[in-house]
């Protein structure tokens, strides 16, 4: 196989250089990675600087160009709207790297309001994956109070997986339940990964129900009249929560590299509610 060194991977090497991973680590991910180790070794002496401080760290996740399909939107036209198979929605704003997609005219007001009076009766303290363990814990990062919907549970949650799978590119099965969340004044996520950390023991009994996520999509169901934005710290962005729009965003592995750091900013005033949909690498059972 005939292999290049690409912008892609100069960049790769960067990130990792500049995170603090000694130049030997680097080397022995891209070949495990499946890079031919002349190749790797040319990216490394053309490209490679040495950070100021290279503090210990765990082995860094390489991916290779074309090793991992992603879900997501059909943009390379730069369209204003993609049809999602009974509904157009807009697309509003989109960056690269991270990949963030702000989207609108997701949800109808009708879908937004059967959503919540669903989960009205069914909400409790939202709890966070524990990746020591493969369980769940409380976390005082989150003070939000939620439930989790399985997939088809009701006529509006199956036509709704069904519009984001279309959009997506991405099968129903490969979606974890849709989980809505409640936040009252105060209320807030602080910034945190949606991916399993591959170096904590809980996350191998994590990936047996449906492999790692790759993206995320939330959906915003009510406007609080200050405050409640998702949060991208690391693009220096944050999207409203505008009733009916969503932001989606991908990671293509279980990396700080992928910048996709993100949370919930505090509510300040009225009440936020929101859907979000995870997307696996396989089904999720």
């Amino acid at each position: 196989m005939n292999q290049s060194v690409t912008i892609e991977l100069r960049q790769w090497i960067v990130e990792q250089a500049a995170a603090g991973f000694s130049r030997e680590t680097v080397m022995a991910s891209m070949v495990a990675s499946g890079w031919q180790e002349s190749v790797a070794l040319k990216a490394l002496q053309a490209t490679w600087k040495e950070p100021a401080t290279a503090p210990h760290r765990s082995t860094p996740v390489l991916r290779r160009e074309g090793a991992r399909h992603l879900p997501d939107l059909d943009l390379s036209r730069s369209p204003r709207q993609i049809d999602a198979g009974d509904r157009m929605v807009q697309v509003i704003a989109s960056l690269s790297q991270p990949r963030v997609v702000v989207l609108g005219n997701l949800l109808g007001a009708d879908e937004c309001d059967a959503l919540i009076e669903s989960a009205r009766p069914q909400l409790a303290r939202s709890l966070t994956v524990a990746t020591k363990t493969g369980g769940e814990e409380l976390n005082p990062d989150r003070t939000s109070s939620g439930t989790f919907f399985a997939r088809g549970q009701t006529p509006e949650v199956a036509r709704i997986e069904a519009r984001i799978a279309r959009l997506l590119n991405w099968p129903v099965e490969h979606g974890e339940g849709l989980q809505v969340l409640h936040y009252r004044p105060g209320a807030e996520y602080k910034p945190h990964y949606d991916y399993f950390d591959p170096d904590e023991p809980g996350t191998p009994n994590i990936l047996k129900r449906g492999g790692q996520r790759l993206a995320t999509l939330v959906m915003y169901l009510s406007e609080p009249a200050r405050g409640g934005g998702t949060t991208f710290p690391d693009a220096g962005l944050e999207v409203a929560p505008v009733r009916g729009n969503a932001v989606f965003f991908s990671y293509d592995r279980p990396h700080p590299s992928t910048r996709t750091l993100h949370g919930g900013a505090p509510v300040i005033e009225g009440d936020k509610w929101v859907a979000t949909k995870w997307l696996r690498e396989r089904e999720f059972i």
